[in-house]
């Protein structure tokens, strides 16, 4: 494939390309990494959001699909499949495997639907051979459902896991954010309240 035939079929930074159903996802806190970075679209810098305990870390690189909005009012987020972490800003072409499906509230709020899309990096090897978050060993998903649970409860949000859904229902979430942000392929997420 030549180079600039492959570049035809990427998606711009708004991320996401139907003809072939690949996401860009920009990656705002590495895997292992203790420092919570979010994207601050007044600056166009990421800044640091949050320190974790000792001993919790990400567990893959975590980012958001831009030009989407969830019913949580940010970027869809993504937690992306690929052996090395990578780093805050970098746009990393995936396919979708998944979705952990689930709602978090906090306090008395109403609860919101915060989804949390699985995918896997386009250039992994390692990860390479895995469509479907079924493909994903059950103990791997329950440690990123714990993390996740345990995450938010450092925000005093409750998290709440109702499920977990394939590749198709990972592009519905996808093409309804997109529908919500608008498609101006800007970068964009809003800041977590």
């Amino acid at each position: 494939m030549d180079h600039e035939n492959h570049r035809s079929r990427v998606a711009p930074a708004g991320g996401y390309n139907t003809s072939n159903q690949f996401v860009n996802v920009v990656i705002d806190t590495p895997k292992r990494s203790r420092i919570k970075f979010k994207y601050d679209a007044g600056s166009a810098l990421f800044r640091v959001s949050k320190i974790l305990p000792e001993g919790m870390m990400f567990p893959y690189d975590f980012g958001f699909i831009p030009a989407t909005k969830g019913e949580d009012g940010d970027a869809i987020d993504a937690l992306v499949l690929i052996e090395e972490p990578t780093f805050t800003g970098c746009l990393v072409e995936c396919s979708l495997v998944g979705v952990i499906e689930a709602e978090q509230r906090k306090g008395n709020e109403k609860a919101q639907r915060n989804d949390r899309l699985i995918a896997v990096a386009r250039v992994s090897l390692l990860y390479a051979d895995i469509s479907d978050i079924s493909q994903i060993r059950p103990a791997i998903l329950t440690d990123i459902e714990a993390f996740f649970v345990n995450y938010d409860r450092l925000r005093n949000v409750e998290y709440k896991v109702l499920g977990r859904s394939g590749p198709g229902k990972a592009h519905e979430i996808v093409s309804s954010a997109r529908t919500s942000a608008g498609t101006d392929g800007e970068l964009r997420r809003a800041a977590h309240k």
